[in-house]
């Protein structure tokens, strides 16, 4: 494709019989990581998880595991979404399909204790409404590797954390 790539490639793999994977198949594989990379980025950024809180390595293993059963619980839905309207799971944006499910979240809350026709017509038009948020077709899609701004707080610590500490003592006293 013009301005897309370079035309010859060299890949590296850990392959050792050429004939375990083609060319094609190799390809393939290399496209897929942009999906990998759309997949860490969702459990990352949107799930607010680009900053562990817990202090200890076990509640940090903790943290991590639940955000990855929250983001597998979150796929499941997409995919039940897109089984039903016959279009594929990764059509469906990630964001839109959370915020979808916190609007729902006080309907369902309401109907979660009963087992009627009125949960489940609720559940049939949650999944309509996350199956109706597309993310565009972008097709060998790239994004640059770079931070756009950086919207924290506080700025970054570039001196002693003593020195800084003597320095707002004297400005008290």
């Amino acid at each position: 494709q013009p301005s897309f790539r370079t035309k010859t490639m060299v890949v590296v793999t850990t392959l050792l019989d050429p004939a375990q994977a083609s060319k094609e198949e190799l390809s393939y594989m290399y496209r897929a990581l942009w999906n990998h990379e759309l997949d860490l980025r969702a459990i990352k950024s949107t799930m607010q998880m680009e900053f562990l809180r817990c202090k200890t390595p076990e509640l940090v293993r903790k943290e991590v595991w639940a955000h990855v059963l929250a983001y597998n619980l979150i796929r499941a839905i997409i995919a039940k979404a897109a089984t039903k309207h016959k279009i594929e799971p990764r059509s469906i944006s990630f964001k839109a399909t959370i915020q979808t499910l916190e609007a729902f979240q006080p309907l369902t809350a309401h109907h979660h204790s009963r087992r009627d026709s009125v949960l489940l017509s609720v559940c049939e038009q949650l999944l309509d409404a996350i199956s109706w948020h597309r993310v565009g077709d972008r097709p060998d899609g790239f994004e640059p590797r770079l931070q756009e701004r950086r919207d924290k707080r506080y700025p970054f610590l570039r001196k002693q954390r003593a020195t800084l500490q003597q320095q707002m003592a004297k400005r008290v006293t």
